[in-house]
């Protein structure tokens, strides 16, 4: 009981405090014409011109304000794995927003380079590598389900730096229809939620379990204002901090592997845009109407709203599947 108490009240902690940010947020950035740059390819899309964008501040505020009134109250500890999380959440939502702001200020698609990106990240992996190691932490790759345990020493810095970009990325491509990465990264955050709480009495993972469930309150406050039609987009200040915090707790928990199928749809979405760019570039020929796969469906004909209920019913079979994965075997 104590546990579905906190659980429960984590979630609201989010969801208020995000429900009323956005309240200020979505027109404060609207008279400051933080506009989102529209896709010239989507004739679907021109009808969202003057939408604002760097949403993710919402949700990002909401879950920073939520984790530290816990903390204030002895809800939570600040543990190590903890620290780790926070600053992988707040680093990648620092990039999102440098990127977005740099958007908005040139008036184009041109934010910040991929060599940039990159630096930014390995800095970001490089800190997390230390702080990991410094608490005890062991540098091994767990697939439980198979029984295989491996030493990846220094090289598991690297692993880092693969997980976070990989999943970063992936989030960041699917965000691309109203309410479909955020509804998505709700369902994925609350599976790992139950999961860290499936084995955290063991691992000391409840701190995590309880983040993950203040973002999910604070993703549903966002959706609020980024359910179709949406009064406000994420940005890469959203996306770029999901895919990462994503991933850092899957490290954190040790389910690295189980990652895959919690965000089983960001990794079909990525995968899409890889395989469209790498069929254009050797054969010349798309294999999809459009990348990412979000994106065919609705040069197929299909109205937004239809598309992210699949996905998202998709997502939700998934994170029940990751959860018995996870937890059970």
């Amino acid at each position: 009981m104590l546990v579905l108490n906190k659980t429960v009240f984590a979630m609201m902690v989010g969801f208020i405090i995000a429900a009323i940010l956005g309240l200020f947020l979505v027109p404060y950035l609207k008279k400051m014409k933080a506009d989102q740059r529209i896709s010239e390819f989507v004739k679907q899309h021109k009808k969202k011109k003057g939408t604002p964008t760097m949403g993710g501040l919402i949700f990002i505020f909401g879950s920073i304000i939520g984790i530290f009134l816990l903390i204030f109250y002895g809800m939570i500890e600040l543990s190590e794995n903890l620290i780790i999380v926070i600053f992988v959440f707040f680093a990648y939502a620092l990039i999102g927003f440098i990127d977005d702001y740099l958007k908005i200020k040139r008036k184009n698609n041109a934010g910040l380079s991929r060599m940039q990106k990159l630096i930014m990240q390995l800095v970001i992996a490089i800190v997390f590598f230390y702080i990991f190691m410094s608490g005890g932490g062991e540098p091994i790759l767990w697939i439980y389900t198979l029984g295989i345990k491996i030493n990846m020493g220094w090289v598991y810095g690297l692993f880092i730096l693969f997980m976070l970009i990989g999943t970063s990325n992936a989030v960041n491509i699917t965000d691309g229809l109203d309410g479909l990465a955020g509804g998505l990264a709700a369902m994925a955050f609350g599976a790992f939620g139950l999961i860290s709480w499936g084995a955290g009495w063991l691992e000391g993972n409840q701190d995590i379990a309880l983040f993950c469930f203040i973002i999910v309150g604070a993703l549903l406050g966002f959706l609020i204002y980024n359910a179709h039609p949406a009064k406000i987009f994420m940005g890469d200040t959203g996306s770029l901090a999901l895919g990462g915090t994503l991933a850092s707790i899957a490290i954190l928990t040790s389910h690295e592997v189980t990652l895959a199928i919690v965000g089983g749809v960001f990794v079909i979405e990525a995968l899409s845009s890889v395989i469209q760019i790498i069929s254009i570039r050797t054969r010349g020929k798309r294999v999809f109407p459009m990348a990412p796969l979000h994106h065919s469906f609705e040069k197929m004909g299909w109205e937004e709203k239809d598309i992210v209920k699949m996905f998202w019913i998709a997502g939700f079979i998934l994170a029940m599947a990751s959860i018995a994965f996870g937890v059970w075997i």
